[in-house]
């Protein structure tokens, strides 16, 4: 066998990969886009868990964001305040305070508490078991029970007790991520100092609230006339609580007839 008929051929394709590792290194070089060393300074500053409280797609793209002046250094929702500061002073710019929100389950639709309409056995999540019947609670806006809050959480702060999302306040960051995969909506982002909430978003009537479930609220209107803030307002058979004008006076919740009312801050 002649040995050459081997050897030429595997050093011309040595030779012509070399020839294309040398010109890709130097373009690499040519059109390289400058990389703003912020960007790097601002993400090792954040908490790293990428939930997309931000509104931005992780931790990078929100610090890339930053540097741009398209997102503001206090939009991490699990940013503390050394954090902020820190970010502050890469980018030169003074610091804000940061508002903490939490998460809060507007529902008290629990195994005891809700009626079920049949038994479901399929696929356990609330997004597949929404897709049959409309739901397997009599209560067509009610939590469903099978934990897709639970299971997007990435700080351990929601637990599943009886059928039904409970959020730690000490541990929920207000990131967004359990009320983004509800798919009934239940869950809502309020900031840590709200007190007084109407845990309940059904807007059917009060007798077809009852029907469902023994802890709705049924639009009766007392609440409103108990409250002397002006700070509760009945709309489509629901009441409504207004935080900016409410002075946690709990009128509301000693008189609400179906006990739907509930003081966040004891929670």
């Amino acid at each position: 066998m002649d040995i050459t008929a081997i050897i030429y051929p595997v050093l011309s394709i040595g030779g012509i990969g070399l020839l294309f590792g040398i010109g890709l290194g130097i373009a690499a070089k040519k059109f390289a886009v400058p990389v703003d060393e912020r960007v790097q300074g601002v993400k090792d500053s954040l908490p790293g868990a990428n939930c997309g409280g931000c509104g931005f797609a992780g931790c990078e793209a929100f610090a890339k964001a930053v540097v741009s002046e398209e997102a503001k250094i206090s939009g991490c929702p699990v940013c503390n305040q050394d954090q902020i500061n820190t970010i502050a002073k890469i980018m030169g710019i003074e610091a804000s305070s940061s508002e903490k929100y939490r998460a809060v389950v507007r529902c008290q639709g629990n195994h005891t508490n809700a009626k079920p309409k049949y038994d479901y056995s399929g696929i356990q999540s609330c997004h597949d078991a929404a897709l049959v019947g409309g739901g397997n609670k009599v209560c067509g806006y009610g939590c469903l029970g099978f934990g897709s809050c639970y299971g997007v959480c990435v700080f351990d702060a929601i637990t599943m007790v009886d059928g039904l999302p409970i959020i730690n306040a000490e541990k929920c960051v207000g990131c967004g991520a359990c009320k983004n995969t509800c798919p009934r909506s239940i869950i809502t982002i309020l900031p840590a100092y709200a007190s007084y909430n109407v845990n309940c978003i059904s807007k059917d009537k009060g007798k077809e609230v009852k029907a469902g479930c023994s802890v709705g609220c049924i639009g009766c209107g007392i609440c409103q006339k108990q409250c002397e803030a002006d700070a509760i307002t009945i709309a489509n058979n629901l009441a409504e609580i207004d935080i900016e004008k409410c002075t946690r006076c709990g009128k509301c919740e000693q008189k609400c007839p179906t006990k739907a009312i509930s003081n966040l801050l004891n929670i």
